[in-house]
């Protein structure tokens, strides 16, 4: 498997790149990260819970003061949330690329100076789920704000992660049930050249060769597996 070749098509099947990729895709597998770009072929998710808990979290925080989300952020109000960002032809070490980068956003929150906050929402009790590890991903968001595809930019002054943590079931008056969550905001710096260096990095995976098997990647270890048990 690790010697295997795929023949690739005259282009990619997508132009476009997904701000998770920045952090999940390079961080797990660069072969299925290859394969998803240029095949548009993507393992299948487990997380039955995932949508729900964030529809959930972005529900609540609609309309919401930042103030009241956390006393640090500047006075603003999250005007939009779930909206889809393009940013225009991205522009690496001088080049112009024929890549976009393309995402959705959870919240968006609209500052009296006339910038921007992102905010992106998770349910977690992961130590991984800290602003560094996010910074790329949020990265993405702001230079689709602020380089886009069409339309006005927007600047981005704050970034920043809304973590709600479950601790627990708690009962209600009436007798119903429910999970108890504690909440925090953990703010996220900007890195404009940590983003440039894995936009680089990225794009390099991506047009380069077919890679190897990313070592833990539990997909391309169960395929592995499977293909030396069917080759007996």
């Amino acid at each position: 498997m690790s010697q295997q070749k795929i023949n690739r098509p005259d282009k990619p099947a997508r132009d476009t790149i997904a701000p998770s990729d920045l952090t999940f895709g390079l961080s797990t597998c660069k072969r299925c990260l290859w394969i998803k770009y240029w095949f548009k072929v993507t393992m299948p998710g487990q997380f039955p819970l995932v949508k729900p808990l964030a529809d959930a979290q972005e529900e609540h925080f609609r309309r919401a003061s930042m103030q009241d989300l956390d006393p640090s952020l500047p006075a603003g109000v999250v005007k939009q949330w779930g909206q889809w960002v393009k940013s225009a032809p991205l522009v690496i070490a001088g080049r112009q690329t024929s890549w976009k980068i393309l995402g959705i956003y959870d919240l968006l929150a609209h500052y009296e100076d006339g910038s921007v906050g992102i905010i992106d929402c998770k349910v977690s009790d992961s130590d991984r789920d800290n602003g560094a590890f996010y910074a790329p991903q949020l990265e993405a968001y702001a230079h689709a704000l602020e380089n886009p595809d069409r339309g006005k930019p927007f600047p981005v002054s704050t970034m920043g992660l809304l973590v709600w943590k479950l601790n627990g079931i708690t009962e209600t008056a009436d007798g119903a049930h429910g999970f108890g969550v504690t909440q925090h905001y953990l703010p996220v710096e900007r890195d404009s050249d940590k983003f440039q260096e894995l936009l680089v990095e990225l794009i390099d995976v991506i047009e380069g060769e077919f890679p190897e098997a990313g070592p833990e990647c539990q997909t391309c270890n169960y395929l592995i597996q499977r293909a030396e048990l069917e080759s007996r």
